[in-house]
């Protein structure tokens, strides 16, 4: 199978897949998207090529955009893998990408205490918010002069004006993260890099 013959199936599977999402029947995005059901049908099934002027306003009717119906199928980012930041004890897999819709970024972080430092290490301060729920062990909050013992099920979120560090503490933690744009510029820095 070419890689347009491909495209052309993942298309077909995204008007349907959007259709149905929808709970709409064929009649009902024909009539949005001014096509006959027969000829959305046999679209969908692969028995008619489908047309850039019938993608429009297929498009249009689904509430999506042409760019995101065509988009073409990419594994590179399917698999997430680790970051491994020896130096600062941290391993660190980014689950959103780069370009990720309003700037946010969700990352998985597995704390190393024994890289963790002491309440001497230096606190970040950046602009905005940061979030973070523990998914195993028990996470050290560290807000300006306060300690603040995070456990698994708990989660936390503060303003990143106050100077703060997130650590391990009594073991490995394993941290969910979501980060706006200052605080993963801050946070995941360049090369793989996590500071918490």
């Amino acid at each position: 199978m070419t890689q347009e013959e491909v495209l052309d199936a993942v298309v077909r599977q995204r008007i349907r897949g959007l259709r149905l999402a929808r709970g709409w029947s064929l009649d009902v995005l024909a009539a949005r998207c001014f096509l006959s059901p027969s000829t959305l049908s046999r679209l969908e099934t692969g028995h008619r090529r489908i047309a850039l002027d019938q993608l429009v306003p297929i498009a249009r009717a689904l509430g999506t955009t042409l760019d995101q119906l065509v988009e073409a199928v990419d594994d590179e980012d399917v698999v997430i893998r680790p970051r491994r930041d020896e130096g600062r004890g941290t391993t660190t897999w980014t689950l959103t990408r780069a370009d990720s819709a309003h700037g946010l970024t969700v990352a998985r972080i597995l704390l190393d205490p024994a890289a963790s430092g002491d309440d001497d290490a230096p606190l970040g301060v950046h602009p905005g918010r940061d979030w973070f729920t523990v998914l195993a062990g028990t996470a050290r909050l560290r807000l300006g002069e306060r300690t603040i013992l995070v456990e698994a099920g708990q989660a936390a979120e503060f303003s990143t004006m106050v100077p703060h560090a997130v650590q391990a503490h009594g073991g490995p933690a394993e941290v969910l993260v979501i980060l706006d744009a200052d605080g993963g510029r801050t946070h995941l820095l360049p090369g793989g890099a996590t500071e918490l």
